[in-house]
C-alpha cells in the first residue's frame, strides 16, 4: 500500500506539469559499470564486485509554453527504468521505476537529471535465508538516483550519444529493519533517439517580469508513516507529526520557512522500554518520554505546482537521546490549486533516514 502511493504521488506531480501541446521526446538507453560505496562498515562484506545495469529514459522536451519552462531553461520530465545487478549474492539484482527532471547546461551540452521512485530487490534480508543482507530490510525500497552526462543529440536523423556518471541509490527509509542502504557511484556511455527531430518548435524567451515576492505565508502540516527502529523484528509502529511554518517567497523560484514540528513516533516508546530492560547499564530508566518538539529553517524551490523542500532542524524538546539533536527533511510537495498541498518527504539525522513522511497540508 506505501509503495501505491508513492506511484500514484508521483504520477500526479507529472500530470501537474504535463501539456497538451506535442512537443519532440527522446528515448535514451545507458548502460553502466561501476562500485558501491563503503559509507557503512556494516556493508564492506557485501561488496564484492562492480555492479552493471541499464538505465532507460523517456524525456518530454520542453520549449517554453508555459512560464516554468523558461524560467529553468527549458528543462526536459519523464520517466525512467533501471535495472542493476549488484554483483553480490546476497543483494541480488534491482530494478527501478522512476520519476525525474533533466536540467540542461553548458549551451544544452551538460544534461543533469534528478530522479525518484522505487525499486524493487530480488534478495532482501531474511532471518534464515539471507541474514548477511543488512542492507535492505525489505523488497520495495525507495530509490534515487542523479546522472551527469555531456549529451550530443541528433548528430544523425534524431540519434545521438551520451556518457558521464551516476550515483544511484537505495534504501527503504527504515520502514523495516535492515536498513542500512547502499550507494552505488557508476559510470554510464549511452545513445539517445529523438522523435520529431525534423519538427522541433523554436524556444520561446520568458516574458515574465524579473521582479516577484509574496508576503508572509503560514502553513499548516499533517505527516504520518510507519517504521522500525534499528533493532530487527522489533516491529513497525506507526508515527504523526505536526508541523507549523511561516515561508517567504523572495522570487519565483525559491521561498525560505522557519517553523516547528511536533513528533510522536511510537517505535520510540518500544524501544526505550527495550533498552531499559536489555541494557541497564545504559541508564534507560523506561519512562522518558518519546515525543520531540524540533524547530527549523528551510527552503522551498517552486516547479510549476511540484516544489522540492530541505529543512534542517534542531530538538528543543529532547527527552531520550536518539540519532542526536539534529534532523534534516527533503522531499517534494505538489499543489492542489493556490492552498492546499500534499507530501512526500524522508526525515533523517545527516544519512541515517528516520523515516518516509506522507503528509498534506494548507498554505495560507
Amino acid at each position: 500500500m506505501r509503495s501505491f502511493f508513492v506511484v500514484v504521488f508521483i504520477l500526479n506531480c507529472f500530470y501537474g506539469i504535463s501539456q497538451e501541446d506535442k512537443n519532440p521526446f527522446t528515448i535514451d538507453v545507458n548502460a553502466f559499470y561501476g562500485t558501491i560505496l563503503e559509507h557503512n562498515p556494516d556493508i564492506a562484506h557485501l561488496i564484492t564486485g562492480h555492479p552493471t545495469g541499464l538505465i532507460i529514459g523517456y524525456n518530454q522536451k520542453t520549449f517554453g509554453q508555459k512560464a516554468w519552462e523558461s524560467r529553468y531553461n527549458y528543462p526536459d520530465y519523464g520517466v525512467s527504468f533501471t535495472y542493476q545487478d549488484l554483483k553480490n549474492e546476497h543483494l541480488g539484482e534491482a530494478y527501478g521505476l522512476y520519476a525525474h527532471f533533466n536540467f540542461y547546461f553548458l549551451k544544452r551540452h551538460l544534461k543533469f537529471r534528478i530522479a525518484q521512485g522505487l525499486a524493487y530487490a530480488t534478495n532482501p534480508y531474511d532471518k534464515e535465508t539471507n541474514y548477511r543482507n543488512s542492507a535492505y530490510g525489505s523488497d520495495l525500497l525507495s530509490s534515487t538516483y542523479f546522472m551527469l552526462n555531456y549529451d550530443k543529440p541528433n548528430i544523425f536523423k534524431g540519434i545521438g550519444l551520451q556518457a558521464g556518471i551516476s550515483v544511484i541509490h537505495y534504501s527503504n527509509a527504515n520502514f523495516k529493519a535492515p536498513n542500512n542502504s547502499t550507494n552505488s557511484f557508476v559510470f554510464t556511455v549511452g545513445a539517445n533517439y529523438m522523435f520529431g527531430y525534423n519538427n522541433q518548435p523554436e524556444y520561446i524567451p520568458s516574458s515574465e517580469e524579473k521582479t516577484f515576492t509574496e508576503k508572509i505565508r503560514y502553513n499548516f502540516a499533517f505527516r504520518a508513516g510507519v517504521n522500525e527502529s534499528d533493532v530487527n523484528h522489533m516491529g513497525q509502529y506507526p508515527f504523526y507529526i505536526v508541523s507549523a511554518y511561516a515561508d517567504k517567497r523572495i522570487n519565483r523560484k525559491s521561498a525560505f520557512q522557519a517553523g516547528t514540528d511536533v513528533f510522536f513516533s511510537t517505535f520510540l516508546k518500544e524501544l526505550i522500554t527495550y533498552y531499559s530492560i536489555a541494557f541497564p547499564e545504559d541508564n534507560v530508566s523506561g519512562d522518558e518520554d518519546y515525543k520531540r518538539v524540533g524547530v527549523f529553517v528551510g527552503h522551498e524551490l517552486f516547479i510549476n505546482k511540484i516544489s522540492l523542500i530541505t529543512q534542517l532542524g534542531y530538538y528543543v524538546y529532547y527527552p531520550y537521546d536518539f540519532e542526536g539533536r539534529i534532523y534534516n527533511r527533503i522531499g517534494l510537495k505538489r499543489y492542489f490549486g493556490d492552498k492546499v498541498f500534499g507530501a512526500i518527504t524522508l526525515k533523517a539525522h545527516g544519512a541515517k533516514a528516520e523515516g518516509v513522511e506522507f503528509g498534506i497540508g494548507i498554505r495560507l
